[in-house]
C-alpha cells in the first residue's frame, strides 16, 4: 500500500471519528466506552494475528515496550484527551492535539537524531496557523478560567502521551517489532490498563445496547482504531513520526466538512483562509525537495 493512500485512510477515519464520538456519549462513562473501544480492537486483531498465524512470541523486553505504546498510545492520552475535552470546545481541541507535530518534531530530533527539516517545520507551522484560523472564534471566545485552563492542560497532557506512543512505535519498529503484533498486544495492555482506571475510579462497566452506540462503537474500535492505528503507525515507520503526524492537522478538517453536511456548519472567510493554508502545510510536509538548502530526506515509499 503506497504512502499516499495510507494517509488518505488514516485521515479520513480519524476524522470521520470525532462524529462517531457523539454517539459514545450518555449512558457509559467516557472512560468505560475508550475501554470498550480498546478491548475490542485488542480482541480483533488477536483473533487476526492467530488466524492468519503470526507469530505471537517476544521477549520481556519486548511486551514491556509494547505495553508502553499502550499505555501511551491507546489508553492515557485518549482519558486525558477525553476528559479535558468536557472543559473545551472542540476547536479548541483540536488546535491543542495539533501541537502534536511540534512534539514529533522534537521527540525524533532527540531519541533518534534525525535532522529537523525545514520543509517540514514550515508545514507544520502553515497547518496549526491555519487550523488556528479555523477555529478562531472558539479560541477567542476561551476564557482562562480555572475549568478552561484545567481542560487546557489534560488535553495537552494527553496530546503529549499520544506523542510518546508514535515516538515508542517508531522504536519498536526500528527494532523489528511487526506492527499488526505490537498493536494487538498495545491495545490489549491498553485495555487492562482502562479495565483497572475504570475499577479505581469505580466507573460502572455498563452498557448501552442502542444501535448508535454499538455502531459507533463498531466503528470506532474497527476502522478508527485496528485499521486508523495499522495505517498511521505503518506510515510513521515508513516516513517519520514527524512528518505522519501532520494527519492530526487535517482530520479535524474532514471532521468539519462533515459537520458541513450533518449539522449546519457555517464555513466563514477566515476558516476558508484557515483550510487553504492548512493544505498548503500538507503539501509541503509530504511532497519531496528541500526548502531551504540541502535537505537530507528519510525513506520517502510514495
Amino acid at each position: 500500500m503506497t504512502n499516499v493512500l495510507l494517509y488518505v485512510l488514516t485521515v479520513f477515519f480519524w476524522g470521520t471519528s470525532w462524529l462517531a464520538i457523539k454517539f459514545q456519549l450518555g449512558v457509559v462513562a467516557p472512560e468505560v466506552s475508550v475501554l470498550y473501544r480498546m478491548a475490542g480492537a485488542a480482541a480483533i486483531l488477536t483473533a487476526y494475528c492467530v488466524l492468519a498465524r503470526r507469530p505471537m512470541r517476544f521477549s520481556l523486553r519486548d511486551h514491556g515496550f509494547m505495553a508502553l505504546q499502550g499505555l501511551f498510545l491507546f489508553s492515557g492520552n485518549y482519558v486525558l484527551i477525553y476528559l479535558g475535552s468536557q472543559y473545551l470546545t472542540s476547536g479548541l481541541v483540536a488546535v491543542a492535539f495539533s501541537s502534536i507535530v511540534v512534539m514529533n518534531i522534537a521527540g525524533t530530533a532527540l531519541l533518534f537524531a534525525e535532522p529537523i527539516r525545514a520543509r517540514v517545520v514550515l508545514g507544520a507551522a502553515a497547518g496549526i496557523a491555519g487550523l488556528t484560523l479555523v477555529f478562531w472564534p472558539e479560541i477567542r471566545a476561551f476564557d482562562v478560567a480555572r475549568d478552561g485552563t484545567i481542560g487546557l492542560a489534560l488535553v495537552m497532557a494527553g496530546t503529549f502521551l499520544a506523542s510518546l506512543g508514535m515516538l515508542t512505535s517508531a522504536r519498536n519498529q526500528k527494532q523489528g517489532l511487526p506492527i499488526v503484533q505490537s498493536n494487538a498486544f498495545g491495545m490489549t495492555y491498553g485495555a487492562l490498563a482502562l479495565v483497572a482506571l475504570a475499577l479505581g475510579l469505580d466507573r460502572p462497566l455498563n452498557f448501552d445496547t442502542s444501535f448508535p452506540y454499538v455502531a459507533s462503537l463498531f466503528y470506532l474500535a474497527f476502522f478508527a482504531t485496528v485499521l486508523a492505528f495499522g495505517c498511521y503507525l505503518t506510515l510513521l515507520g515508513r516516513i517519520g513520526a514527524d512528518r505522519a503526524a501532520y494527519a492530526s492537522v487535517l482530520f479535524p478538517i474532514v471532521a468539519l466538512a462533515l459537520s458541513t453536511v450533518f449539522e449546519g456548519y457555517q464555513w466563514t472567510l477566515s476558516a476558508a483562509l484557515g483550510l487553504v493554508m492548512v493544505l498548503v502545510g500538507n503539501a509541503l510536509i509530504l511532497t519531496r525537495g528541500p526548502i531551504l538548502g540541502r535537505e537530507r530526506m528519510t525513506r520517502d515509499a510514495d
